[in-house]
């Protein structure tokens, strides 16, 4: 009877240890834009390895599905400052320790978007790690851009993908999360 008492009352006590252990890990939120689906893409596999909540940013008046007229809408955007209207926003920012943020590189910086959702929340005392898309122009001005915005959130280690990564992307996310500090599931 009294091993008994003993085998239950110690695996109730590792059962609160392994609860009080995942409470106590850092709530995770995987958030980004994408207009050509690459950065959906890492987006999602980031997300598969590190868990947390995925949340995409999405404007109320999307850009063109047309490439070269997106691109002269987000230069547009880019010399004119612009802050296009969100249609999408994070219930409860205040959870989240760890923003995994990603974006393509438009016109070597954030996009307007990204502008956008860093202005809407206060990142103050969260860590942002970014995450890039590109076609050869890696982060450009984008780290400088997003210390700018959230001046007072620590930057974490970026992590810059060409187009959709290829088939390192998979042990490139876990080498890049582990380097953060982040185990990967």
């Amino acid at each position: 009877m009294m091993k008994k008492f003993l085998l239950l009352a110690l695996t109730l006590f590792c059962m609160e240890a392994q609860i009080e252990a995942q409470s106590q890990r850092p709530k995770i939120l995987v958030v980004y834009s994408s207009r050509g689906g690459n950065t959906r893409g890492i987006a999602r596999q980031i997300h598969e390895r590190a868990g947390g909540d995925l949340f995409e940013i999405e404007c109320i008046t999307p850009y063109s599905r047309n490439y070269n007229t997106c691109l002269d809408e987000a230069l547009r955007d880019q010399r004119a400052n612009a802050r296009p209207a969100l249609k999408t926003h994070v219930n409860n920012m205040a959870q989240y320790d760890i923003i995994l943020l990603g974006y393509p590189n438009w016109w070597a910086s954030i996009p307007a978007p990204i502008a956008s959702f860093l202005e809407e929340y206060d990142l103050s005392g969260k860590t942002i790690i970014p995450f890039c898309s590109h076609g050869g122009g890696r982060f450009g001005q984008s780290l400088m851009a997003i210390a700018k915005l959230e001046p007072r959130a620590k930057i974490g280690e970026a992590l810059s993908v060409s187009y959709s990564g290829g088939s390192s992307l998979p042990n490139d996310i876990t080498a890049w999360l582990r380097r953060n500090g982040i185990t990967a599931q």
